[in-house]
C-alpha cells in the first residue's frame, strides 16, 4: 500500500513539473505536438527510471561505504549522460522522425533537473531500491502526463484566435500556470489516503 500511495503522489500531488517546478525546458520546448511530447515523455521515463536504480547503487555501494559522497553529483551526472547517449543511439535507429522532433532537447536531458533531482531525492528520502524504483517511474509518468496534457492544449490554442497581446510565450506561460493550479486540486489526496490505509 505504501507504494500506491507514492505512486499517486509523485504523478499527481507532487507532480515534477506542476509541483516541485523541475524540468521546465522540456515541458515548454517539446509540447507544441502530443507526438513529440509523447516520445519526450518515453524516453524521460526510460532514463529517469534507468538512473535512478543505476544511481541508488552507485550511492549504496560505491560512494557510502569509501566515504565519497561529495562526489554524488558528478557520479549521478556521469550515470545520466551515459544513459541519454544511449537513448539517443536507440531512438536513431529505431525511430529517426521522432529522433528529428526531439532535436536539442534529447540531449538535453542529461542536464533536465528532474531527471538529476529525482535520483538525489530519492537518497534523501532514504527509499529502498524498490520503493526508488516506483518513486522514479511514478515521477516519470507524471512528466509526460503535464508534457502531453500541456500538449493537446497547446495544440487547441493554435486553432483559435489568441489576442495579439497575448501571442507567443506568454499565452503558453499562462497556460503553463493555469494548468498548474489545476493540478494543485490533488493536494491533501496523499493526506486522505494515508489516513484511509491507516499509515497517519
Amino acid at each position: 500500500m505504501e507504494y500506491l500511495l507514492i505512486f499517486i503522489s509523485a504523478i499527481f500531488v507532487n507532480n515534477i513539473i506542476l509541483s516541485q517546478f523541475l524540468g521546465i525546458c522540456p515541458f515548454l520546448g517539446v509540447s507544441r505536438k502530443i507526438d513529440t511530447a509523447l516520445g519526450m515523455g518515453a524516453a524521460v521515463a526510460f532514463v529517469l527510471t534507468l538512473s535512478t536504480i543505476v544511481t541508488w547503487l552507485v550511492q549504496t555501494y560505491v560512494l557510502n561505504p569509501l566515504g565519497l559522497q561529495y562526489l554524488q553529483t558528478l557520479a549521478f551526472i556521469l550515470v545520466i549522460a551515459t544513459l541519454v547517449q544511449m537513448v539517443e543511439i536507440i531512438l536513431k535507429k529505431v525511430s529517426p522522425p521522432l529522433y528529428q522532433a526531439l532535436g536539442i532537447f534529447l540531449p538535453l536531458i542529461t542536464t533536465n533537473c528532474a531527471v538529476l533531482g529525482v535520483a538525489i531525492l530519492v537518497i534523501q528520502k532514504d527509499f529502498n531500491l524498490l520503493s526508488s524504483i516506483v518513486y522514479a517511474f511514478s515521477t516519470a509518468l507524471g512528466f509526460a502526463l503535464a508534457l502531453t496534457v500541456f500538449a493537446g492544449i497547446r495544440e487547441q490554442l493554435s486553432l483559435v484566435q489568441v489576442p495579439k497581446g497575448m501571442q507567443g510565450m506568454a499565452i503558453v506561460l499562462v497556460t503553463a500556470g493555469l494548468l498548474s493550479l489545476a493540478f494543485m486540486g490533488f493536494s491533501g489526496v496523499d493526506l486522505g489516503l494515508r489516513q484511509m490505509m491507516g499509515l497517519q
